[in-house]
């Protein structure tokens, strides 16, 4: 794991079993990397705020704080820095509520080192924020910010959750583009196979209370039995 030209990057692990935390320390370190650490979530989050960790290592369960709750609230502060979640809940409704509050990848415990170290350098390979394009998205009246995180239509404020602006950036950066479920499912959701859930179309249908139900035109559009499209109306 690391960035281009072999940079050490710069890693958080809150996880309040000692054992498990110095595997992982112990491991990342020795990779080369920098590596902050907490055991507890009131700590981890105090940490987590400073929003210069190039990867977050979240346990779900912790004492005075959840991991999902110190993830809920970074990213709430606009702090982007990819997220990997550590849990003994593996199962998909557990994924997806992990997912949905903003995490990037789910590792399920016991797990291997090595496995850790791939998917965070698969994390470590997506751009960071700062390089993303950053340009406004125009979409008829609905103007997408990635930079301020901020979306408006016909000059209102709309309020999005993280997950919520991360599916109409998908969605605004493809202008025009037919998404298919399967496109949004790996791409937003991490999911390599149909977790036989409908989470995409209720995403979709809150995304679609915010940004069309107040206004005359509808700009997100269903194809029928292949996907969504973002599209300025004709």
């Amino acid at each position: 794991m690391a960035r281009a030209g072999g940079i050490p990057v710069k890693a958080l692990v809150v996880e309040d079993d000692e054992k498990t935390r110095s595997f992982i320390v112990r491991g990342l370190r020795q990779a080369g990397h920098v590596v902050d650490e907490a055991a507890s979530g009131d700590a981890g989050l105090d940490l987590a705020l400073d929003g210069t960790y190039d990867v977050l290592i979240l346990d779900r369960m912790l004492p005075a704080m959840a991991g999902l709750d110190i993830l809920r609230a970074v990213r709430e502060a606009g702090v982007a820095s990819p997220c990997l979640i550590l849990t003994a809940l593996g199962a998909v409704e557990d994924r997806v509520e992990g997912l949905n509050a903003g995490a990037d990848d789910y590792l399920v415990k016991p797990f291997a080192f090595s496995e850790l170290l791939a998917r965070l350098q698969a994390l470590e390979r997506r751009p960071p924020l700062a390089s993303r394009q950053a340009d406004v998205l125009l979409v008829g009246d609905l103007a997408v910010d990635p930079g301020a995180h901020r979306v408006t239509r016909a000059g209102q404020l709309i309020d999005l959750t993280s997950h919520e602006f991360k599916l109409l950036e998908f969605l605004a950066r493809r202008t025009g583009q037919v998404v298919t479920r399967t496109m949004l499912l790996e791409a937003l959701w991490g999911f390599h196979f149909d977790p036989k859930t409908n989470i995409v179309d209720a995403h979709i249908s809150r995304l679609r209370s915010k940004v069309d139900k107040a206004f005359d035109t509808e700009l997100i559009r269903t194809v029928r039995g292949v996907g969504y499209v973002l599209q300025e109306p004709r």
